[in-house]
Formats: C-alpha cells, sequence, structure tokens
C-alpha cells in the first residue's frame, strides 16, 4: 500500500483484527476495505433549507421494461 504509507496500513490491520469474522480469517480485502473507509472523506454537514419538493418522483417501470427487448438482441458482428 504504498499510497497509505506503512502507519495507516498498520492501523487498518489492527483495525481488521478486532473486526474478526467468524471464520476468524482476516482477508486482504478486509484489510483494504478498513483502509478505505480510513481515508474516506467525511459528508458535509447537512444544511437546512426552506426549499421543499412539491412533486415526488415517481418511477415510470413500463419505461424501463420497454427497453429491456432492444437490449437483449444479438450484437452485430464488427469484426
Amino acid at each position: 500500500m504504498p499510497e497509505s504509507g506503512l502507519d495507516a496500513l498498520l492501523i487498518a490491520v489492527e483495525l481488521a483484527f478486532e473486526q474478526v469474522p467468524l471464520s476468524g480469517r482476516v482477508s486482504v480485502e478486509h484489510v483494504v476495505n478498513v483502509l478505505s473507509r480510513m481515508r474516506s472523506v467525511q459528508m458535509p454537514p447537512k444544511i437546512n433549507t426552506a426549499l421543499q419538493l412539491t412533486t415526488p418522483p415517481l418511477v415510470d417501470t413500463s419505461r424501463s421494461d420497454g427497453l429491456r427487448p432492444a437490449l437483449q438482441q444479438p450484437e452485430a458482428d464488427h469484426a
């Protein structure tokens, strides 16, 4: 993990060992996940606003279903 540094990696490993799964094994993916959560930027605080949503968003499932047949057609041979 050259981009993170040894200190951050050691802390991530220690945190991963504190959260050992039921299998008793800590994977590389687990350590990388902990490391990425340590690096992640915190979300900005929520802002109070007077803006209100007047029309709730609606899902048009018929439109999505109408796109399916077009997506299931075989691809043209470009070679």
